[in-house]
């Protein structure tokens, strides 16, 4: 079942399904004469006429494959919201830090086009799960970071209210013993994001990692991750948790029991409200 049915089944506030399709707009080009993989889809609701608020899909897949297809936000068509589905560079085409600054000059370039489809800069919300998930955080906790900021539209902001991360990395200097991943082997997914072992690219390793930048004024998050996860630990979402608490800053996290690397329990009706309800009430969007 996909997220737009769930959204429908579990907000009562729901009365009727859109009457008309959203307004589609596939394969824009973020980067003007860029990579292939810099391009992104923006679904408008089919009645906007005022500024919608912002959620913005991040995929994962390992930093080395996945695609902005299917994006699974489109329920929250629905509610009023535009939403956006983005593709960034892998690491193969390039290493660490160019997928932060594409999710960045992605958001600067929907904030420089706001207008044409209907979005209101000043609540924009982002979601991505696994790699999307490390890249969502990041983008969260890197609002103010100057260095990542390159390219065009640089008199928009990249800083966005709030973060939904499912099972993303977090912290590549303390990745723990129980994934299947090792950051120290030098083949594996997590070394060719930074080019090599994480021991042997330690600076690079700690600007990656979310951990690193938080701060009081860091965006809203929510941590969403399956205790049984051996791609991704759970300890990867604890460690931001205690980053976030230990800044003041605002934090919530949902365990889920049994559940690995995903699962049904991500998107089944009570884990959509709460999604939800989240979304609308660290942006202020109305129901």
């Amino acid at each position: 079942m996909n997220f737009r049915l769930l959204l429908a089944l579990s907000c009562c506030c729901l009365t009727s399904a859109i009457a008309k399709e959203p307004a589609t707009n596939k394969n824009l080009a973020y980067v003007t004469n860029g990579h292939a993989r810099q391009k992104l889809d923006v679904f408008t609701p089919p009645n906007a006429t005022a500024a919608c608020p912002l959620l913005v899909w991040i995929h994962g897949g390992a930093w080395i494959e996945g695609s902005k297809e299917n994006c699974p936000g489109l329920g929250m068509l629905d509610k009023g919201w535009v939403v956006a589905s983005i593709n960034y560079r892998f690491s193969n085409h390039a290493i660490f830090p160019a997928q932060i600054e594409d999710c960045k000059a992605a958001i600067r370039w929907l904030r420089a086009n706001a207008e044409t489809y209907h979005i209101d800069k000043n609540r924009v919300a982002v979601w991505g799960a696994s790699a999307g998930g490390h890249l969502a955080a990041l983008l969260g906790t890197t609002g103010d970071v100057k260095e990542f900021e390159v390219g065009e539209n640089l008199e928009q902001s990249s800083a966005v209210n709030c973060v939904i991360d499912w099972f993303g990395p977090t912290d590549f200097l303390n990745w723990g013993e129980k994934s299947v991943i090792k950051a120290d082997n030098p083949k594996d997914v997590v070394a060719r994001l930074f080019g090599g072992p994480v021991p042997d690219r330690k600076e690079l390793a700690i600007k990656g990692s979310p951990v690193h930048w938080v701060k009081k004024s860091s965006a809203s998050l929510l941590m969403m991750h399956g205790d049984q996860d051996n791609i991704v630990p759970l300890q990867q979402s604890e460690l931001l948790q205690t980053a976030y608490k230990s800044a003041g800053a605002d934090c919530t996290m949902k365990v889920y029991p049994g559940m690995g690397h995903g699962g049904p329990r991500f998107t089944d009706a009570e884990a959509i409200k709460m999604m939800v309800e989240f979304l609308e009430a660290r942006t202020g969007a109305k129901p």
